[in-house]
């Protein structure tokens, strides 16, 4: 049986990737769940995995190359399957178009007509066309994509093309103006997705927000026990807690479990809890998978295993794509509050500040508590504000009685 690999969509508004690496040459057998390939995203490298077992037939999309989302880029089949329908000038065509074309070949001994390859402009909706060493090249350089004229496939831009551009750069070709002198800081392609993701949420989901104050006094005295009786790994964060009561309370209020897709609110089942991990070029937010299932000590090795393959590029697809709620935490920068913009086509985000001593009144007596401000952002086409003042109640709650999390 003959299966097509295809550029995945990590993510609502990812429109292409780039094929940076084959771990499979053609001839070799794989297996079902072994990694084939590393793509380039709008925010990070993701590994492809085979969804079916077989010989590696063919590679449509070279390294370098950059498609669409649901292009077939390779195609894995039974040793003895004919899979010569598929040539290189069938990149561009989904999966239903592929099957046209094949349809469309001529038969053995007829005149094959030639077959021009999809052609992509260099920039399309204002993103450059490059090559992932393009990228990196123009970045170390300070040189401005969108004055460099491509010479690859269909004006894609090159790593000779930009490093013509820093030869006449530094002959002096490119020169800041002398009336108003400035640098030009180039905008990162995952600095362009998280752009446009968040202008897209703004303009699009009416957001309300709700913020209470948690006492995490209980909390803190629990984690540091944990981490006293257990020292070796995974050791418990704070925002391994929230992780988990956020799970908890999805779970009680499954309405901020949800992604609204064209008009529809869609609730998952899974609850994917995304946490925000900061990287040079921006931020991503990858998820935890069936937290509803994992104890406090799972999450946090989840956790930990995250944020080292976000890093290094080794993110798996539906970690990339199937977050259902996020928490984005700044406690760790000292800030007291974060108000924070909902990722589509998710319609709740939990914004988190530091965990930071401060004076409580108790029964008539001022006493010191460990006090943690959390906002919750949520989209006003799906919840109202009642709904996510008891959603958050229930995470306080939580927090502020944490034995219920290691039930």
């Amino acid at each position: 049986m003959i299966s097509e690999v295809v550029m995945p969509q990590m993510g609502a508004d990812m429109e292409e990737g780039t094929v940076i690496r084959w771990l499979k040459q053609e001839g070799q057998p794989v297996e079902r769940g072994e990694i084939i390939a590393e793509i380039e995203t709008d925010k990070a490298n993701v590994e492809i995995e085979a969804f079916e077992s077989g010989v590696f037939s063919k590679i449509l999309a070279a390294e370098g190359d950059t498609v669409d989302v649901g292009t077939i880029i390779a195609v894995i089949a039974s040793p003895d399957e004919d899979v010569s329908q598929y040539e290189r000038a069938t990149v561009g065509a989904k999966p239903a178009e592929a099957k046209e074309a094949e349809q469309a070949q001529p038969r053995a001994g007829a005149e094959r007509p030639p077959v021009q390859p999809k052609q992509a402009p260099a920039r399309t909706n204002g993103r450059v066309r490059a090559s992932p060493v393009a990228r990196k090249l123009a970045q170390q350089n300070a040189v401005d994509l969108m004055q460099v004229k491509g010479t690859g496939p269909d004006g894609r831009i090159v790593k000779r093309d930009v490093e013509a551009a820093v030869a006449q750069k530094t002959a002096g070709g490119q020169r800041a103006a002398v009336e108003a002198p400035a640098a030009v800081v180039g905008m990162s392609r995952m600095r362009q997705a998280i752009a446009r993701r968040m202008a897209q949420s703004k303009r699009e989901a009416p957001h309300y927000y709700v913020t209470v104050d948690i006492d995490m006094t209980e909390a803190e005295r629990l984690r540091h026990q944990l981490n006293d009786a257990v020292e070796e790994y995974p050791r418990v964060s704070v925002n391994d807690l929230i992780v988990k009561a956020s799970a908890m309370s999805l779970s009680r209020h499954p309405i901020f479990n949800t992604w609204l897709v064209e008009g529809e609110i869609r609730q998952h089942e899974a609850i994917n809890v995304c946490i925000a991990i900061a990287l040079e070029d921006g931020l991503i937010a990858p998820a935890i998978l069936d937290c509803q299932a994992k104890s406090l000590a799972e999450i946090a090795q989840a956790s930990r295993s995250l944020a080292e393959r976000a890093r290094t590029g080794s993110l798996k697809p539906e970690e990339y794509s199937g977050g259902t709620f996020t928490v984005s935490n700044l406690g760790m920068y000292d800030v007291e509050a974060l108000v924070a913009i909902i990722q589509p086509p998710q319609t709740a985000i939990l914004g988190v500040g530091a965990v930071r001593p401060s004076p409580v009144v108790h029964e008539g007596a001022i006493q010191k508590a460990d006090l943690m401000k959390v906002a919750l952002s949520a989209d006003h086409r799906v919840t109202d504000g009642a709904q996510g003042a008891q959603f958050l109640n229930e995470i306080r709650r939580l927090l502020e009685n944490p034995v219920a999390l290691l039930v």
